[in-house]
């Protein structure tokens, strides 16, 4: 039997078959996919070294970066080499729409009244009416120069417009010398300086203590006003409208002054309640007694409890001024006599008039002024809307009342700490939960977050510190964390909320000792083409995904960036291929870059860097 079964055995085994194979075909195996992981480990490591001790070759860290991946591709590595069609270049508009002003336009303001100045408010194009070309710059522009010496003299070729410097040649507001625009600081309350003009509020007011850091300057000419209040470390808003003086938004602009188009007349200003901390008008032209005080009513709605209004012009001081402004002394002291009273049924108080000017305070809370309502025949307080509300809301003839307090020597909403210290200290909204959903610890952590954003721009944007930028737009601000950080470069930032935001957080950002203004990026903001240095965006085309086009807001950040500029759009992967598609249709070389949170983050960053063009 067991030699019978002997042969069975054998043909069991398979043909040639070697004992040692098997385990020789493993280790073979084994061996080749090691070495194909040390090479692959190798091929990927920029700075590889062959380690002294024993180390993993997977590194699961990904929150260091030394340096930022080249620009990225999302197309698949797997496609078929199908015909691709051209991109299409947008075309450059023509040269009558260098200047041009979709929200401002002359042409269309034509359609409404002149009455109390409605046809300079906001009168935007339709969908059908939008310019889809890219605004053209004029011959002969040149980057311009850089702050402080912008604040002095700017190109001529870059705001071609002679007419106010002649208009204005008497008070010293810019005079033309060779190829430059020169700013002596005049203006016309101040015709022999803006700095002695300072020295007088200066007398009156605290401007070097830091309580003062948020001011809004009405009817502000070229913004010399302004521009020298920097020296105190406040920041102000500078705001006029498109008018005969020609583009003088523009120049204060080119000089890195923050400004915008805007003008008191049938919409609340685009800013929340409590805003600023100073108002100022010098011969603003406006009509303050007129329609009911209607505007002294909202220059009280934007002002901070305490905040000072400061006045010069008509009719103030006009026993020594009336013969130059050719008008009759009883009409001007009459007209200061109801101003007076107005102010006073404001429950202001006056607490100066010296000089070219005077200056009233608001009240820190209105325990006195609801109990004097009546017997001053002061206006109601305001029932609605939102006192916080500014985008296209119709002012209302009523006072906009304050936060309720306990005691008369308690500020309404909080106290503000000086600036510096108030940049980063907790604003009182966030204290006190007046935005839903925002507390003491999201804010603490959105400033850590964005300090780490803009450390990681500073890697990827190396112009950022050599002081090529100045006038900053954030299109989706928050709570203002990014001009938080940005505040130690010599820049400025306007710090935009969209109108129609989830959170409305502007009313922190002022708290914060930062200005800013509401917007719907559906339509074009207020101010000229070439204004804004850098552009930062930070889901916003994801905001809008649903309401507009994405390339009419892209050619809307065209039209204000400088030629020079540069743009941050921060979003989803897919948004921002999208947006990579129209950003080469507009000749801007961009690139897609990730995050600093890494390659396996949804979250990217398309980067148009012009700096060194």
């Amino acid at each position: 039997m067991a030699t019978a079964m002997q042969p069975q055995q054998q043909q069991s085994l398979p043909p040639s078959s070697n004992p040692f194979r098997r385990p020789l075909r493993l280790l073979l195996i084994t061996i080749f996919c090691s070495l194909s992981y040390i090479l692959g480990c190798y091929s990927n490591s920029s700075n590889f070294t062959f380690p002294q001790r024993q180390r993993q070759c997977l590194q699961l860290n990904f929150t260091t970066h030394n340096h930022f991946s080249p620009p990225l591709n999302f197309e698949p590595l797997h496609k078929l080499h199908l015909p691709q069609k051209p991109i299409k270049i947008l075309s450059f508009c023509s040269a009558n729409f260098t200047n041009y002003l979709p929200c401002h336009d002359p042409y269309r303001e034509r359609r409404f009244s002149v009455l109390r100045l409605s046809h300079r408010e906001r009168h935007c194009p339709e969908n059908d009416e939008k310019v889809r070309c890219l605004i053209p710059r004029p011959k002969g522009y040149k980057r311009p120069l850089p702050w402080p010496k912008s604040r002095d003299f700017a190109w001529f070729k870059n705001v071609p417009f002679k007419g106010l410097a002649q208009y204005k040649k008497a008070q010293n507001w810019v005079r033309l010398a060779g190829d430059k625009l020169v700013f002596p600081g005049g203006g016309t309350s101040f015709p022999k300086g803006v700095k002695g003009y300072i020295e007088e509020i200066k007398k009156v007011l605290p401007l070097k203590s830091g309580k003062i850091r948020t001011a809004l300057d009405v009817g502000c000419g070229v913004a010399s006003f302004g521009a020298y209040l920097m020296d105190y470390n406040i920041l102000t808003l500078s705001m006029a409208p498109r008018d005969v003086h020609e583009a003088q938004v523009q120049f204060a602009l080119e000089r890195g002054i923050p400004a915008m188009l805007g003008v008191l007349s049938t919409y609340r200003l685009p800013f929340p309640s409590r805003s600023f901390d100073m108002a100022h008008c010098s011969r603003c032209l406006v009509q303050w007694t007129e329609y009911g005080g209607l505007y002294l009513l909202e220059i009280d709605r934007v002002l901070r409890p305490g905040g000072y209004w400061v006045l010069s012009g008509p009719p103030i001081n006009w026993r020594f001024n009336y013969k130059g402004w050719q008008r009759e002394p009883k009409d001007l002291e009459n007209e200061q006599m109801i101003l007076e009273d107005l102010a006073r049924r404001l429950c202001w108080k006056k607490i100066a008039e010296s000089g070219p000017l005077a200056v009233w305070q608001k009240p820190t809370n209105h325990l006195h002024c609801t109990q004097m309502i009546k017997t001053w025949k002061s206006p109601q307080f305001c029932t609605k809307p939102d006192p916080d509300s500014g985008w296209y809301i119709t002012m209302d003839s009523c006072i906009t009342p304050l936060p309720n307090v306990n005691g008369i020597r308690e500020i309404s909403g909080g106290g503000l700490e000086n600036w510096p210290k108030r940049l980063n200290t907790v604003p009182p909204r966030v204290k006190t939960g007046t935005v839903e959903g925002i507390t003491i610890k999201s804010f603490n952590e959105d400033n850590q977050l964005w300090k780490r954003r803009v450390s990681y721009y500073g890697v990827i944007l190396k112009s950022l510190s050599d002081g090529k930028y100045r006038n900053i737009m954030d299109m989706n601000a928050g709570l203002g964390g990014f001009a938080s950080v940005m505040d130690k470069y010599p820049v400025w930032v306007m710090n935009v909320v969209p109108s129609d935001a989830k959170m409305n957080t502007l009313g922190i950002v002022y708290e914060r000792g930062l200005i800013g203004t509401y917007m719907n990026w559906c339509e074009a903001f207020s101010t000229y083409p070439r204004t804004y240095d850098l552009v930062h965006a930070y889901g916003v085309f994801s905001m809008y995904m649903d309401k507009c086009d994405f390339i009419d807001i892209l050619l809307e950040i065209y039209r204000i960036l400088r030629p020079q500029g540069t743009v941050i759009i921060r979003d989803h992967v897919d948004v921002v291929t999208k947006l990579k598609g129209i950003t080469d249709q507009m000749r801007w070389n961009g690139q897609v870059l990730h995050s600093e949170n890494g390659p396996f983050h949804a979250e990217k960053i398309l980067l148009v860097d012009n700096s060194e063009d």
